[in-house]
């Protein structure tokens, strides 16, 4: 497992931020901002994708009961489909930034875009979530906060098996889309089935 940094400035107040749900069929993104403290250690933390579901979430406990500061925000279907799915995501990164409880100097985003915060310089790290700490312990906040979201949704839609897919085309997801057609979590901007099939909305 590769040695993630602490920060990238090191005399700055520095907050990490990523977001989950980008590619889903359905489903709000999630954005979460953490800054952590300088000694922050925690021998599991690495992208959120490389880790298994029980560490990730022993490592959302740790993160939230360690950090100087966190938050998570989200952006629904809806609104996704009124701006876009990228525009949404530095939407929910930006909710996240206003909520958190101290005002960082710098924000370490992982990607390689990002529309400026008011105030607050910006840096970009493509595949920062594998490279950097606080961006990785935003990686975990924003992925099992979603999860969480998306598994409560599942009890409302079953047959979506959003507690496995998590919203994510799936062919099962598609198969399900197919014969049930969409619910209100949908985004209906996306192509939620396979091209030949046609979905009446």
């Amino acid at each position: 497992m590769p040695r993630l940094r602490n920060f990238l400035n090191k005399d700055l107040l520095e907050a990490g931020l990523d977001e989950a749900g980008r590619g889903c069929l359905a489903g709000p993104v999630f954005a979460a901002a953490v800054i952590l403290p300088r000694n922050f250690r925690a021998p599991l933390l690495n992208d959120s994708k490389k880790i298994k579901e029980v560490d990730r979430q022993q490592l959302r406990l740790e993160i939230e009961a360690k950090a100087l500061a966190w938050a998570v925000a989200s952006v629904d279907s809806n609104t996704i489909d009124s701006i876009n799915i990228l525009q949404a995501s530095f939407l929910a990164m930006h909710r996240a930034i206003a909520q958190l409880q101290k005002t960082p100097q710098h924000l370490l985003i992982d990607g390689n875009r990002f529309k400026p915060y008011p105030k607050v310089p910006h840096s970009c790290q493509i595949k920062g979530d594998g490279r950097f700490k606080n961006i990785a312990a935003a990686s975990i906040l924003a992925k099992t906060h979603r999860d969480e979201f998306m598994e409560k949704a599942h009890q409302k839609f079953p047959h979506y098996q959003w507690n496995q897919n998590k919203g994510y085309p799936t062919q099962k997801h598609r198969q399900a889309i197919a014969q049930f057609g969409t619910s209100p979590y949908h985004r209906k901007s996306f192509t939620l089935l396979a091209k030949q099939v046609k979905l009446k909305l």
